[in-house]
């Protein structure tokens, strides 16, 4: 096995969040709530985590009158997301090999 699984990803709503975040180059953040299907808070937490390893940023700023958030994978948090889902696929491959 070359690709090594990340613990950032160790969950699947956090997978979820970062594939999302992969697909844009920036999402607001009850967007990314509604499609993973999260709480404010939970991702909130999620997200939190995410940036203090800097695989998101977060944006506050304003539409008219109404605070919003924005978030975006970085280039770290996109190149660790590519690495995990390597791991994942060498791990697939392998139990296909010895099924």
């Amino acid at each position: 096995m070359t690709a090594e699984l990340n613990d950032a990803f160790r969950t699947v709503t956090r997978i979820r969040i970062a594939a999302f975040l992969s697909g844009c180059d920036e999402a607001e953040f009850r967007a990314v709530q509604e499609y993973c299907d999260l709480s404010p808070s939970n991702l909130s937490k999620n997200v939190s985590a995410f940036a203090d390893l800097g695989y998101v940023s977060v944006r506050r700023g304003y539409v008219g009158k109404t605070p919003r958030t924005w978030l975006a994978l970085t280039d770290d948090g996109r190149s660790a997301l590519i690495g995990h889902m390597a791991a994942l696929q060498e791990i697939a491959d392998s139990a296909a090999r010895h099924a």
